[in-house]
């Protein structure tokens, strides 16, 4: 539910723009504002959880999330909409927060599974919210949609306030230096910064992908309806099952050939869209279900190598990998409307490709150094990322 407010403007973007003012050529940027700001809640808020009691974050940030979508759904101007995103943006990061929670409860043995069943429904909620976002705004209009993603962000806070259990750190660093000693972590763990660039490039092209296919599937050759595309977006949620997958094949010590597998399954997806370019329904169904497959499937696959590392530091790392791959994600959807309008759906193709492609670069770099000294998850040594 969390996740979904981030994306619920992302298939009507043709409907909000010209409604606030907003010129085409940079309609992409009601999404790319709300990416930026769940960097910002990722970099400001998600540490908090190292050093505060994590039931009282979640519930206020939620709070914010829903008075962050109340101001969307009353915006009449670009400047006003664009700050509720922004403020949406920042107030989605709650999964963030859960995550390392849920770590910490599990066994080590276990990680894997419990990270990807979370980010199945991480992954439902921004598949779903595509669909959903359509079929209120077709019946109800655009503003309704913020209007019912504000309840619902309302009751969530009421049961999680109710229903999450307390989870208490001995922490008693200040906030200042919880924020000052983020980069030094990501200075000192390769395994995150290794995870994060995988991540932030395959999310850029899943971001430019997501971004420009309401209007690419909308104009010539496909000419596909509002209801049509929404029915497209929803097949593309069977893409989500790789995520739990991912994370049982991971505890099974077959990590490296995982992420292999998923960083060409979104480069072979890219390829499909471009070949769909002519109008092919199928290729680019295979391209949007390929694609989610390889983003989430390596989502899953290094939040678990990060929840294998210092368990004081968890929401700190989790914090900056999630905030590195979703800054790849803003300049993704940042390209999108300019490369359509520059070159069509050939040249967002090109663009997206190169972004798995660079990501396997690195990956088969780094994998045979990896093969020179394989080094143990119990290996105190990468356990502060050395």
């Amino acid at each position: 539910m969390s996740i979904a407010n981030i994306y619920y403007a992302q298939p009507l973007i043709g409907t909000i723009a010209p409604d606030i003012g907003l010129s085409p050529a940079l309609s992409s940027f009601i999404v790319t504002l709300a990416q930026v700001g769940y960097c910002a809640g990722l970099i400001l808020l998600v540490p908090l959880g190292d050093r505060f009691e994590s039931r009282r974050v979640i519930v206020g940030t939620l709070a914010l999330a829903c008075l962050a979508l109340v101001l969307a759904a009353q915006a009449g101007s670009v400047l006003g909409f664009l700050t509720a995103s922004l403020l949406i943006g920042i107030g989605s990061v709650v999964v963030q927060m859960i995550i390392p929670m849920a770590t910490h409860l599990s066994s080590p043995a276990l990680r894997g599974s419990v990270v990807g069943s979370i980010t199945s429904g991480l992954l439902a909620g921004i598949m779903l919210s595509r669909p959903m976002a359509g079929l209120i705004a077709s019946t109800f209009g655009w503003r309704a949609v913020f209007i019912a993603a504000a309840v619902g962000m309302f009751v969530l806070a009421i049961v999680l306030m109710r229903r999450l259990p307390a989870h208490r750190v001995s922490a008693s660093n200040s906030y200042f230096n919880l924020i000052g000693s983020l980069w030094p972590l990501l200075r000192d763990t390769p395994v995150l910064r290794r995870r994060a660039a995988y991540q932030a490039a395959l999310f850029a092209a899943y971001s430019l992908f997501w971004t420009s296919m309401p209007l690419v599937l909308s104009g010539a050759p496909f000419g596909m309806s509002h209801g049509e595309v929404t029915l497209f977006a929803l097949a593309a949620v069977t893409g989500t099952i790789a995520a739990p997958l991912a994370g049982r094949v991971a505890d099974a010590g077959k990590a490296q050939l995982a992420t292999g597998i998923a960083l060409s399954a979104a480069a072979i997806a890219c390829l499909f869209a471009w070949l769909a370019r002519d109008g092919s329904i199928p290729l680019m169904i295979a391209s949007a279900v390929l694609l989610d497959i390889g983003v989430w499937s390596c989502l899953v696959l290094g939040q678990r190598a990060i929840s294998l590392l210092e368990p004081a530091v968890r929401s700190r790392l989790n914090a900056l990998y999630t905030a590195i791959f979703f800054a790849g994600g803003a300049v993704g959807s940042a390209c999108a409307s300019i490369a359509l309008a520059a070159g069509g759906w050939q040249l967002s193709c090109l663009i997206a490709i190169t972004f798995p492609l660079s990501a396997l670069l690195l990956f088969t770099r780094e994998a045979r150094a990896v093969r020179v000294r394989v080094v143990p998850t119990s290996d105190p040594l990468l356990t502060k990322g050395k």
